[in-house]
């Protein structure tokens, strides 16, 4: 009897490891590369503080996965990012959440593409980034969306007919918006009254905004990121002159720029699927967690990348990638997954196509007393 009872309790023992492991979260190693240093740094901390956000949560809730956040900085240049993918692959990584801008993007996606690794960036909208690579997806609408969107907002909520532009013409990310956005207001009805460019060197933009104020300019479109935006918009205070000026996501952060008077972006209307002050409840969560543990209130690249790990974990649960899967394994797996998926992030909710390039709605928000606000 004594011998049943203890045959008994090991087969009950047994079942009950068996089970345990059975349930055993499985981990997924996914790498986050973008700038943590340089210039672009507000824009590569903000991705990567939004991923481990949504890394904690899903490690607390206990559910199929557990992830392994890697951290990888590429210093928003083209060369240091192929080291930074290297040591994200070194580290075990089996999926990427990034690049985080375009140019950077571009190089590892290609890399990624020969090397058969899966990239899902949460903010680089060129759309080089996605051309001739089926591993690369986005989570950010891309540029030519962005500038097409743009002259509709314009036009259809009528702000102005004379529009001047004021693009960066060596930056893929500005040029690239710049273009469609040119198109399609033609089609709307715009004029372009004055059409003035920059590089990366320029601090001095008393020649462009000088020429958009001559102009009679109702409307500076900047399809840009938010430094020289700042300087642009000190640079028209300064000549007095008071347009609307209306970007794109790359300026979400102006807020933030140091030294910089935030009142002079006051009626500043830019482009983007998210803002801080919105009521929804998903996120309103994510943003009193994110100033909890930054103390600081996100900008659109941080929840980019918090739905990017969101739609990760959706695509590997829908492709059955496992702890032992490679990442050459996975790469296909994840890329035929995506296209079947649709996940409702803070960032919209989103399907994806054939090219890589996501489907969601932009919308236009204004600065008003220092923060963003839906109209």
């Amino acid at each position: 009897m004594k011998k049943l009872i203890a045959l008994a309790l090991a087969l009950v023992l047994a079942l009950t490891v068996c089970s345990a492991f059975a349930e055993e979260a499985i981990t997924l190693k996914i790498a986050h590369i973008g700038p943590l240093t340089g210039p672009a740094a507000l824009y590569g901390i903000a991705t990567s503080r939004g991923a481990q956000i949504a890394v904690d949560e899903i490690n607390a809730a206990g559910g199929k996965y557990r992830i392994e956040l890697i951290d990888e900085d590429d210093e928003h240049n083209v060369e240091k990012v192929i080291n930074a993918y290297n040591a994200a692959l070194d580290a075990g990584a089996q999926m990427i959440i990034g690049t985080t801008t375009s140019k950077p993007c571009e190089a590892a996606g290609a890399q990624g593409y020969t090397d058969r690794v899966f990239f899902l960036t949460p903010s680089a909208s060129s759309t080089a980034v996605i051309e001739d690579k089926d591993n690369v997806f986005q989570v950010c609408f891309t540029d030519p969306n962005q500038g097409a969107a743009s002259a509709q907002y314009i036009a259809e909520n009528k702000l102005g007919t004379k529009v001047a532009v004021i693009y960066n013409n060596a930056d893929v990310y500005s040029t690239g918006i710049r273009d469609t956005f040119v198109e399609k207001g033609a089609e709307l009805g715009l004029e372009i009254v004055s059409e003035e460019t920059f590089t990366d060197e320029t601090t001095d933009f008393t020649v462009q905004v000088g020429k958009a104020q001559e102009a009679g300019a109702e409307i500076v479109f900047l399809p840009m990121y938010y430094t020289p935006a700042s300087l642009i918009l000190k640079t028209a205070a300064d000549k007095n002159y008071k347009p609307i000026f209306f970007g794109v996501d790359g300026m979400d952060g102006i807020l933030s720029v140091e030294g910089f008077d935030t009142s002079l972006a006051e009626g500043v209307m830019l482009l983007t699927p998210f803002v801080a002050t919105s009521e929804d409840p998903k996120v309103a969560n994510f943003v009193k967690l994110y100033q909890d543990k930054f103390g600081e209130t996100p900008i659109q690249f941080a929840a980019d990348s918090y739905d990017g790990i969101y739609i990760l974990v959706a695509a590997a649960e829908k492709a059955g990638i496992t702890a032992e899967t490679t990442p050459e394994e996975a790469c296909e797996l994840l890329i035929a997954a995506m296209k079947e998926i649709k996940v409702d992030g803070i960032t919209g909710s989103m399907t994806w196509d054939e090219s890589g390039a996501v489907t969601k709605t932009p919308m236009a928000a204004t600065i008003e007393n220092g923060v963003y606000v839906f109209k």
